[in-house]
């Protein structure tokens, strides 16, 4: 077994498990001492910056406060209820559709579409299993330390015209928003990512994207001149990070702040993406 999934895991130094999983992931050695690309400089600040309110934000639960403080609760989807452990839901009282998923995590989501089709054992298995982990000591994100895990349940959400519910992930670097990246076709199995600037040019900031034709065509949405809007206020004061909204019905909805985008070791971003969002993200003052 390799040592780094073992029991000893959560004991190794932080600073040699972040350069262990860097090169594990991305082949090549990685620069703390004078970070100069984005996945470089993002795991500089794993080890060197945080603020309490980081731990807030990324409680998928507690950021529901920041979110109607900062831009209104109409953007938030509507909470059905929250858990201290699975054995306290009453699915007689759930609506036949919904979303559950844990607060302090990621990957925690079951997706009901037809609650009298949902297999509860296993979903128990699955949020219990994901309740009783700290999921900081998974890629040493700090934020995710302090988080006390419960479990939510949202309304299920669908765009009537598409039947899908795309997400939008912008990217920000303190209040000011580079790019987004949308994501389609989730239900395929084969999802795409695009990255798109302000002016919805196709960016070719990842590998999957290279191949596309300049003139690559996602239909803009309409209200994207507000998203952009809106994940630039919900990310100032963060020198980055990734603000994921929805578009369904023609309404934006919230989804979840990120600080650390695939943990800071994607190898599908491009080499001259990473030195390009690197030049955007200034770690000089913290």
């Amino acid at each position: 077994m390799d040592i780094y999934e073992s029991k000893f895991r959560n004991f190794i130094p932080s600073s040699f498990f972040i350069k262990h999983y860097y090169y594990k992931f991305m082949g090549k050695k990685l620069n703390l001492h004078n970070p100069k690309t984005f996945q470089e400089k993002l795991n500089w600040l794993k080890l060197n910056y945080y603020v309490p309110i980081m731990s807030q934000v990324v409680d998928k639960y507690a950021v529901r406060s920041y979110v109607k403080d900062r831009i209104g609760k109409k953007y938030l989807i509507p909470l059905i209820g929250v858990y201290d452990k699975f054995d306290d839901i009453d699915f007689n009282k759930l609506p036949n559709q919904f979303v559950m998923k844990c607060n302090h995590d990621s990957g925690s989501y079951i997706i009901c579409e037809d609650k009298n089709k949902l297999d509860i054992n296993a979903a128990k298995e699955k949020i219990n299993y994901h309740m009783s982990k700290n999921y900081y000591y998974q890629w040493r994100e700090k934020p995710y330390k302090k988080v006390n895990p419960k479990i939510i349940i949202e309304k299920y959400m669908c765009d009537k015209a598409t039947n899908s519910f795309d997400d939008y992930k912008f990217m920000c670097f303190d209040g000011i928003v580079d790019s987004v990246m949308v994501c389609t076709d989730r239900k395929s199995g084969h999802t795409k990512f695009r990255f798109f600037d302000r002016d919805w040019n196709l960016k070719k900031y990842n590998k999957s994207s290279l191949n596309d034709a300049p003139n690559t065509y996602y239909p803009k949405p309409k209200r994207i001149k507000e998203m952009f809007e809106i994940a630039s206020k919900l990310s100032e004061g963060f020198p980055f990070v990734r603000v994921d909204l929805y578009c369904a019905n023609n309404k934006i909805y919230f989804g979840e702040l990120t600080f650390f985008p695939q943990a800071g070791w994607d190898p599908n971003i491009v080499e001259e993406a990473d030195k390009l969002l690197g030049d955007k993200l200034n770690i000089k003052k913290k």
